[in-house]
């Protein structure tokens, strides 16, 4: 099955997780030798389709695992779940299972916005069998990134932050007017190409049906903070990562360089991107640079034990 980034051969499967599933995507061979590339994507609460273009990176051999999280997509929904359900544990015990299921030795991860602070976390402990982590337009500290998404939006047109204010006054989040609001922030500080690639668009249409994840543990946007990551912070514990780091962001991310430093200055081998043309997706807003990029830095880390 060929796909618009790779022409390696597409398995599917599901690894039971307790009483629910995962769903994951295989492009290429597990066996090839390199080792494999597993990709987190955002949210909490997004779906694996708007970081499909990382599926490039098996045209050189390297097999790449995607998988929807546990609420999303195509694994097990679970709308009746409170937020003391939906925790970062939760989601670290889904990607141990993952890795365990498909019988990883030694692996590559990359975690994308949410994906990367999740991905963070699980460098922290420090799992047998990684190699590396590449940490793709995300935060070290969710105060730090409603500090900096504060300044973005206050560089907005003043109609428009009137709307957003308006309405996050009266608790009317849900009302067209401040929909299309916060479109205007995403349009510059999430993904700056219009039309976005189709496979962004299933995400994003996935999210406008259900957003019962994100809702709890980010809130209504990427701005308005209200859910249960509010206070998260990895600062002070990223020191304990013990692989190389690659840090990757676009100039006009969300994820600005404020809100990465922490990375930059604690984890003890890093290194750090910023794509000159992208925002929060330069893995299409600058697909070749990015796939350049992030392919030499695996190839870096193959070797590594």
């Amino acid at each position: 099955m060929d796909t618009a980034y790779t022409t390696a051969k597409i398995t599917e499967g599901r690894a039971a997780f307790g009483r629910y599933e995962t769903w994951y995507r295989i492009a290429g061979d597990l066996q090839s030798g390199l080792a494999p590339l597993i990709v987190a994507h955002g949210g909490p609460g997004c779906t694996w389709d708007y970081v499909e273009s990382f599926a490039a990176l098996a045209e050189s051999g390297r097999a790449v695992i995607h998988y929807d999280q546990l609420g999303n997509g195509n694994s097990t929904r679970l709308p009746e779940k409170g937020a003391d359900f939906w925790t970062t544990d939760l989601f670290l015990d889904e990607l141990a299972n993952l890795i365990a299921h498909l019988g990883l030795s030694r692996y590559h991860l990359l975690g994308q916005s949410w994906g990367g602070m999740l991905g963070a976390e699980f460098g922290i402990t420090r799992p047998v069998g990684l190699l590396s982590l590449i940490l793709a337009d995300s935060p070290a500290s969710m105060p730090l990134w409603i500090a900096e998404t504060a300044r973005l939006r206050a560089d907005l047109p003043a109609d428009v932050q009137a709307v957003l204010d308006r309405h996050e006054a009266a608790g009317t989040t849900d009302h067209p007017d401040y929909k299309a609001a916060t479109k205007v922030f995403y349009a510059r500080h999430v993904c700056r190409l219009d039309p976005a690639p189709a496979e962004v668009q299933r995400t994003n249409h996935a999210m406008e049906a259900d957003a019962h994840v994100y809702n709890l543990m980010i809130g209504p946007n990427e701005f308005h903070i209200t859910g249960t990551l509010k206070n998260w912070d990895v600062s002070d514990h990223v020191h304990l990562i013990n692989v190389p780091v690659l840090l990757i962001s676009g100039a006009y991310d969300e994820a600005t360089p404020a809100t990465i430093r922490p990375f930059v200055d604690n984890i003890p081998d890093n290194r750090w991107h910023i794509f000159p043309n992208a925002s929060h997706m330069p893995h299409v807003e600058e697909f070749d640079a990015c796939i350049t990029v992030v392919e030499a830095f695996l190839a870096e880390c193959d070797d590594r034990r």
